[in-house]
């Protein structure tokens, strides 16, 4: 039996990535002893059939003070991401991560609120409300 889950993240308990994936770990992912740490497991957890909700279940994500987590997870804090990833190296792929550096600093690319937003609305069964 498929339920709905209404999940809350609050912007004003996080002010950068790693804080949202605390965040999103202690909401999604309580009673289970993986933490997100990732875009990609962020992803992935979203699919459910682990943490909070079934496979395939309807849930609510209200992210309260989103526009907080916009400012925090905008262009500075995405560009020192990239940059990180530039400069670890192995096993990222450099000229995609310099690509998506370029990108962001000519205004075309993706902050990581953003990303953060497309990751949740390609799934369809979950609904996204900004608060």
């Amino acid at each position: 039996m498929n339920s709905y889950k209404i999940i809350t993240i609050n912007g004003s308990h996080f002010s950068d990535l790693p804080g949202f994936y605390d965040e999103i770990s202690s909401v999604l992912m309580k009673d289970t002893d993986w933490k997100i740490g990732t875009l990609d497991g962020f992803d992935d957890i979203l699919y459910g059939g682990f943490g909070v909700f079934e496979s395939g279940g309807k849930i609510e994500i209200r992210w309260k003070e989103s526009q907080k987590s916009k400012e925090d997870l905008g262009l500075e804090s995405t560009r020192n991401f990239y940059q990180n990833k530039i400069r670890q190296g192995k096993p990222f792929n450099i000229q995609l991560m310099q690509q998506k550096l370029e990108n962001l600093l000519s205004g075309k690319g993706q902050t990581l609120f953003e990303i953060l937003i497309e990751i949740i609305e390609s799934h369809k069964n979950i609904t996204l409300i900004l608060e």
